[in-house]
């Protein structure tokens, strides 16, 4: 391996480092990935049939675009064409964030 300085690294031990590397995240992907799971997002378009998939939670609107969703008493819940009805946790879990617009 040649680094204009000496770098001081041959390339066998570079390799075997590398190797090393790869194994280790192979090991971690492998044990990890099975036990995490995500809640799906089960989008709505009417706030009823939202209300019958979770019946002991509350819904919101989604809105996908901004990637916030808005509670009943917000001004933007219900509206714009890029959104849909979901549960909160559903929501929550999805990464998506609460919006403060409209909250008092």
């Amino acid at each position: 391996m040649s680094c204009g300085i000496s770098c001081g690294v041959s390339w066998s031990s570079f390799r075997k480092w590398a190797s090393a590397i790869a194994l280790a995240a192979t090991i971690l992907v492998g044990c990890c990935g099975a036990e995490v799971s995500a809640t799906p997002l089960t989008p709505f378009r009417y706030e009823a049939q939202a209300q019958r998939h979770c019946p002991h939670d509350r819904v919101v609107w989604l809105d996908f675009s901004k990637g916030v969703y808005y509670g009943k008493g917000q001004k933007r819940y219900g509206q714009g064409f890029d959104g849909s009805f979901v549960c909160l946790s559903e929501a929550r879990d999805s990464l998506y964030r609460r919006s403060l617009l409209g909250l008092r």
